[in-house]
């Protein structure tokens, strides 16, 4: 028990100054509690309110990708430029280093291969390997028009009704079936699916018509989707395109990994996302900063 000869009568009340309480703008998030709302500031930016997430999760089904064969010498030295990292748990024990302090967002669905029907998904994450990982999100694949449609959506409800229960937020990722188009009508009514069932943000492509209605139908964040490898300038007019119709950031795998300076092309794609540099001006900065690390 605390020594109590010497106690100071208490005077510092700042009577004068009103109790500050901060909101929590990250949109549709201010309701949440604090753990929930923490997790989400260890995801976007509290200045920006925007993220940069580095995608590397491909290999749930893909199995060993181009630029992902060995994990601890082509993405750990990204991390310092990533706001964020979505991956494995495999990956994440067996080659991310815990001195990563950045948000985790943990890949939760899995179960097909590239050899069987991708939306026959299962969770594949128990809530409390979640937790003992610290993660700031589980991501969960939903199939909206895909064969296993119902089944997809609700796994993620059930990770919804978990992570609620423990105040870690869900991502929900719009995956485009083959024979699904991918325009602005579906993914408006993927991305609100999500939203209305419960995730806290959600992962969808960017399209070049009508994304605005994308982001304005949607009450939480939206953050696109790299998809597949583009020319750097072209990523970068994408994800510069999407931030200005209203996306929370990206989540970027292939466009980073496989570009010719993975390090150089996050930087670039940090520019557009938190400083607003137009993609001229990022690229710049790419091809700057490409040239110093020959």
């Amino acid at each position: 028990m605390a020594d109590q000869d010497g106690i100071q009568d208490t005077q510092k009340y700042f009577v004068d100054i009103p109790m500050a309480s901060e909101p929590f703008t990250l949109r549709g998030s201010n309701s949440r509690d604090w753990g929930f709302k923490n997790r989400l500031s260890n995801i976007f930016h509290h200045e920006t309110g925007k993220t940069v997430m580095l995608a590397i999760d491909h290999g749930y089904f893909l199995g060993p990708t181009a630029g992902l064969e060995r994990v601890d010498l082509s993405i750990v030295p990204l991390l310092p430029y990533a706001d964020t990292l979505m991956c494995t748990r495999g990956i994440l024990r067996s080659t991310i280093p815990p001195t990563f302090t950045k948000g985790i967002v943990l890949r939760s669905s899995g179960g097909p291969s590239i050899l069987k029907e991708l939306s026959n998904e299962e969770i594949a994450v128990d809530i409390e390997d979640a937790v003992r990982l610290n993660v700031a999100a589980m991501a969960v694949q939903v199939f909206i028009g895909g064969e296993h449609e119902t089944k997809s959506v609700h796994n993620m409800t059930r990770l919804v009704d978990i992570g609620n229960r423990y105040g870690i937020p869900v991502m929900g990722v719009t995956a485009v079936g083959k024979d699904m188009v991918r325009d602005a009508k579906y993914m408006r009514l993927a991305a609100r699916i999500c939203a209305e069932l419960g995730a806290a943000y959600v992962k969808t492509y960017y399209v070049a018509e009508g994304f605005d209605t994308v982001t304005a139908s949607c009450p939480v964040p939206i953050v696109i989707a790299g998809g597949k490898k583009l020319p750097e300038q072209d990523a970068l007019k994408m994800a510069y395109r999407a931030v200005q119709q209203g996306a929370a950031g990206v989540d970027m795998g292939r466009n980073i990994f496989q570009s010719e300076a993975p390090a150089a092309m996050i930087q670039a794609v940090g520019k557009v996302v938190h400083e607003n540099r137009n993609p001229e001006e990022a690229y710049d900065v790419y091809r700057t900063l490409k040239s110093e690390t020959k």
